[in-house]
């Protein structure tokens, strides 16, 4: 964040920064970022157009042995079926290789996709934002700039309630154990507490990732679901698996906030996939 930038995380103009750099990763991941920014590299040569880092180890906050690695990769062409089971191996590769991590994310597209018009307040937005350039040309000088506006709030989150049925179907074929719940857990917590902020965004008036942020933000605008997303927030950093709480984000947060949010914002354009 500049100098210039609000403590909301805008700059001057009321414009989003760009979060993140490679030089505020932790000495501890440098090992991990490099494997894995060499191995991109080798599975795609001249078909990767990008790569980015996302999320805690950019940001500078990620904890060694807690948190995982995100990644958003870029193609010159969209993904196949190959690429993205190429892209798993690779995750899981790195992170048997690297106790600093608990698991590799990592989001393909093509080049197009990203750049489209129908992804420019969602995906765009993600890659100007939210994402560290690691490889390649940045795909961020191709976009606009964003301001934390009701639009944007639509076409990022706006499609809780497609989402909704898909959870259900994920916790009723997983495994009945704590393991196999907890990284479930965690998703669903994080995305819910990314969900709620988006709400109040456009009303508070600024950007922030940090997931106890969102939720004090959100309860400040619905103090009757503040303690809910006050305890998501923690579950996304240190989940649990107990079933409840899973029962809970299916049967009445997210039902509730997917019927807010359509409300406040309307719902999220529809993509193909």
């Amino acid at each position: 964040m500049s100098e210039n930038a609000s403590p909301k995380g805008l700059d001057s103009q009321g414009y989003i920064e760009r979060e993140g750099s490679l030089g505020l990763v932790p000495r501890a991941f440098h090992p991990v970022v490099a494997a894995a920014r060499d191995r991109l590299l080798g599975v795609f040569g001249a078909r990767l157009h990008s790569a980015y880092l996302y999320g805690s180890i950019p940001r500078g906050h990620a904890r060694v042995g807690r948190s995982d690695l995100d990644l958003l990769v870029a193609l010159r062409e969209e993904p196949t079926a190959g690429d993205r089971e190429a892209v798993r191996a690779l995750g899981e590769t790195v992170d048997r290789e690297f106790a600093q991590i608990d698991g590799v994310g990592t989001l393909l597209y093509g080049r197009a996709r990203l750049l489209s018009e129908a992804e420019t307040y969602d995906l765009g937005w993600f890659v100007a934002c939210l994402c560290t350039p690691l490889l390649g040309e940045d795909l961020a000088e191709y976009l606009p700039r964003y301001r934390p506006d009701s639009l944007l709030a639509r076409e990022t989150n706006g499609d809780l309630a497609l989402l909704l049925p898909r959870w259900r179907q994920r916790i009723a074929a997983g495994d009945d154990t704590d393991e196999a719940r907890r990284p479930l857990v965690r998703f669903m917590s994080r995305h819910l507490v990314r969900t709620a902020f988006t709400l109040v965004m456009p009303r508070w008036n600024g950007w922030t990732s940090d997931l106890a942020k969102m939720a004090e933000v959100f309860g400040a605008y619905y103090p009757q679901r503040a303690e809910q997303l006050r305890a998501a927030a923690v579950l996304g950093r240190e989940p649990n698996g107990d079933p409840a709480v899973l029962r809970s984000y299916v049967d009445d947060l997210g039902p509730w906030l997917a019927d807010e949010y359509a409300r406040v914002h309307g719902v999220k354009a529809p993509r193909p996939d």
